[in-house]
C-alpha cells in the first residue's frame, strides 16, 4: 500500500435527506428538496394491474425502457417489476441508477432513500457486489452521507469488506464532488478494516486529485504506483491525460501516451477520445486521421468520437460536413447521444439556421436525447427572430412535457418573455406530435 500523508478523523454531520450535498450528473443540477410519498413497496403494491403488464420482462428490456422514460411514476413502475428477479448485482445496477437519476431529476431524494434502503431487507445484501450497488446509487445523486452510512452498516448486515465495497465508497464520494475526502478514506479505511486497496482504489485517488484540479498529486501518485510495482491501468493513465490537455498541458500528456504505448498498455477507444478532445479545436483532418487510426487498430470509434469530428467541423465553419457526420452515425454503428444534438443545434443556431436547428430538435424529441434548457433557448429565441412562431410554440408545448418540474418555471417565464404564452387548453395539446412531424 502507498504511503500518504495521515488526515484527521473522519467525521460526515448527519445531513437532511432534503437537501444532500451535491447533485451533479452530466451538466447542472437543481437545488435539492424532498417530495414525502408513499413508500416504493407500497406503491408497487397498489398498482397491480400495471406492474402485472411489466413482470415478465427482461432485465434487458427494462433498461431499454427506462432509456427514454422520464416520468419518475413509470420509471419505479419498470424497475419494481423486475428488481427482485434479476440474476447478479451488475445486471441490475445500470437499471437501478437510471430509477434513481429519474428521481432525482424532480427532487423526489426521499423516495431515492425508501427505493435503496428496501434493498437491505433482501437476502442478498450479505453479498459484497450487492451492497456496493446501493453505496453507488447513493453517490450518483450526491447522497454522499447515506453512502457512508450504509458502509459503515456492512458489519450489521453481515456483509464482508473488501476493495470492492471500498472501491464503490470511493466512487461515491467523488460523483459527490467531496474530492478532498478520497485521500482521507483512503488514508483511514483499509487500515481500520484490514484490507488493501487494489488498482481500481488507486485509479479513483488519481481521480479526484485530477478532478479537484490536484494534477501534480496525481502525478506524484502515479509515479508512486510504478515504484510500488502497482498495475496502472488504461482508465488511470487516461485520467490523468484527460486532466493534462484540460489544464493546457499537451505535452505532458503526450508523455503519458507515450507511456502507454510503451508499456504495452491496451489502449482502448477511451483513451483515443481524450487525444481526439485535445484536437477537436484545430484541423478537422487530424481528428479523421486519428479516428482512422483507431479504425486501423481494430476499433471501433463510438458516438464521442464522431461528436469530437462534428465539433472540429463546426468550430471550423463546415457546417455541412458536420451534418454529414450527424447524417452517417448510424452507417457508423452509433446511435446520437445528447451531447450530439446539443452541439449542432447550438452551432446551427449561431449560424441564423434556425429552421434547420428545429429539425434537429425535432429528431431530438424522436430519439429520447432533447438538449438542455441554454441550447433550446437560444433556439426558441431564434426561430421568433425570425419570425417562426408556430415552430417556437411547438418547442416550448414539447418540452414543457419532457422537462422535470424544477425547469417548468423557466420555460413559462421564457414564453412569456418571448410572447409564446398560449392558453391551457392550447399548452395541453399538440406539443409533441408537432415537434415530431
Amino acid at each position: 500500500m502507498l504511503i500518504l500523508p495521515h488526515h484527521p478523523q473522519l467525521s460526515f454531520p448527519p445531513q437532511n435527506p432534503k437537501a444532500p450535498q451535491t447533485l451533479e450528473m452530466s451538466s447542472s443540477l437543481a437545488l435539492r428538496h424532498a417530495r414525502h410519498l408513499s413508500s416504493t413497496a407500497t406503491a408497487a403494491a397498489n398498482t397491480t394491474t400495471a406492474t402485472a403488464t411489466t413482470a415478465t420482462i427482461s432485465i434487458s428490456k427494462a433498461k431499454a425502457k427506462l432509456k427514454s422514460e422520464y416520468d419518475p411514476d413509470k420509471a419505479l413502475e419498470i424497475y419494481s417489476s423486475v428488481s427482485n428477479h434479476y440474476t447478479s448485482p451488475v445486471s441490475s445496477r445500470y437499471a437501478q441508477d437510471l430509477t434513481v437519476k429519474r428521481l432525482a431529476k424532480s427532487h423526489r431524494f426521499a423516495e431515492i432513500e425508501t427505493l435503496v434502503e428496501s434493498h437491505k431487507k433482501d437476502p442478498k445484501i450479505t453479498q459484497e457486489p450487492f451492497l456496493s450497488t446501493l453505496i453507488r446509487s447513493y453517490g450518483r445523486v450526491g447522497m454522499f452521507d447515506h453512502a457512508f452510512k450504509t458502509y459503515n452498516q456492512m458489519d450489521d448486515l453481515g456483509t464482508p469488506r473488501s476493495a470492492i465495497s471500498f472501491n464503490a465508497l470511493l466512487t461515491a464520494c467523488n460523483q459527490s464532488k467531496l474530492f478532498d475526502q478520497v485521500p482521507k478514506l483512503f488514508d483511514e479505511i483499509p487500515a481500520k478494516h484490514g484490507f488493501s486497496p487494489d488498482k481500481v482504489s488507486y485509479g479513483i485517488l488519481v481521480k479526484s486529485y485530477c478532478d479537484s484540479g490536484s494534477l501534480d498529486l496525481a502525478m506524484d501518485t502515479l509515479k508512486n504506483m510504478k515504484e510500488n510495482g502497482m498495475e496502472r491501468t488504461t482508465i488511470t493513465y487516461t485520467t490523468v491525460m484527460d486532466a493534462l490537455y484540460k489544464k493546457g498541458r499537451a505535452d505532458e500528456a503526450e508523455k503519458i501516451w507515450d507511456e502507454m504505448v510503451h508499456r504495452g498498455c491496451e489502449l482502448d477507444v477511451g483513451a483515443y477520445n481524450v487525444r481526439l478532445f485535445n484536437l477537436q479545436g484545430g484541423d478537422p483532418e487530424n481528428v479523421k486521421g486519428l479516428i482512422e487510426e483507431m479504425s486501423i487498430a481494430g476499433l471501433k470509434p463510438d458516438t464521442i468520437s464522431y461528436n469530437y469530428l462534428m465539433t472540429c467541423y463546426c468550430r471550423n465553419g463546415r457546417l455541412d460536413e458536420a451534418k454529414k457526420v450527424y447524417e452517417g452515425l448510424e452507417g457508423n454503428g452509433c446511435h446520437p447521444n445528447a451531447a450530439t444534438f446539443r452541439t449542432l443545434i447550438y452551432y446551427l443556431c449561431r449560424n441564423e439556421q434556425f429552421e434547420k436547428g428545429y429539425m434537429v430538435f425535432k429528431e431530438s424529441v424522436g430519439a429520447h436525447k432533447i438538449p438542455d434548457f441554454n441550447t433550446l433557448k437560444y433556439l426558441a429565441e431564434g426561430l421568433v427572430k425570425k419570425s417562426k412562431m408556430k415552430a417556437a410554440k411547438g418547442l416550448i408545448r414539447t418540452v414543457k412535457k419532457r422537462f422535470p418540474p424544477n425547469v417548468l418555471k423557466a420555460w413559462t417565464k421564457l414564453a412569456e418573455d418571448l410572447g409564446l404564452a398560449s392558453s391551457e387548453s392550447e399548452a395541453n395539446s399538440g406539443g409533441i406530435k408537432e415537434a415530431r412531424t
